[in-house]
């Protein structure tokens, strides 16, 4: 139950808020990029304004945000409102701050999320054109190692798609 429900809030996600909240490039990702794009997300380090191709709208993301926080929030709040009508004020202040923190907290958790959704499908998009032959979710470590490998031996850009398709080939074989 819970694996549909997150599957339906992820369709979701990507039909209808990912196009709202982000710009998206016509340009196909470049392989340098494609390559760097990878090795930071497997690395989890922070994609935000690192993935070429695509830009977020802090505006739209705060909205969708603001819609989400109060469809979750005001139900919540109507079910509990006689409690909450009979707390002491102090109380109540110091639960607003606690909410306004928590307000925060959740939406840098939110657009991360949004971020790390939008760049897995960009990578993979790009994967497709770039790696036709070799599926991305057994090979896009392999493949990250191998351009870390690249780097270290200072192959010249021009060659690091060759040098990354002969190890990958011989690996298979």
């Amino acid at each position: 139950m819970a694996n549909i429900l997150q599957k339906k809030i992820v369709d979701f996600t990507n039909r209808t808020i990912i196009p709202f909240v982000f710009r998206i490039s016509d340009q196909p990702m470049l392989f340098v990029e494609l390559m760097q794009t990878n090795k930071m997300y497997d690395d989890d380090m922070k994609l935000e304004g690192r993935v070429p191709g695509f830009r977020i709208r802090i505006g739209r993301t705060i909205l969708v945000f603001l819609l989400i926080w109060h469809i979750l929030l005001i139900p919540i709040s109507l079910l509990f409102h006689m409690q909450l009508a009979k707390i002491d004020c102090h109380l109540l202040i110091i639960m607003a701050v606690v909410f306004t923190g928590l307000f925060f907290a959740t939406y840098m958790m939110f657009k991360e999320w949004l971020i790390d959704l939008m760049a897995i499908r960009h990578i993979k998009k790009a994967w497709e054109n770039h790696f036709p032959h070799f599926s991305y979710e057994k090979h896009h470590r392999e493949v990250a190692n191998l351009y870390s490998e690249a780097i270290e031996k200072e192959i010249p850009s021009k060659e690091i798609y060759l040098y990354i398709l002969n190890n990958m080939i011989s690996a298979k074989n």
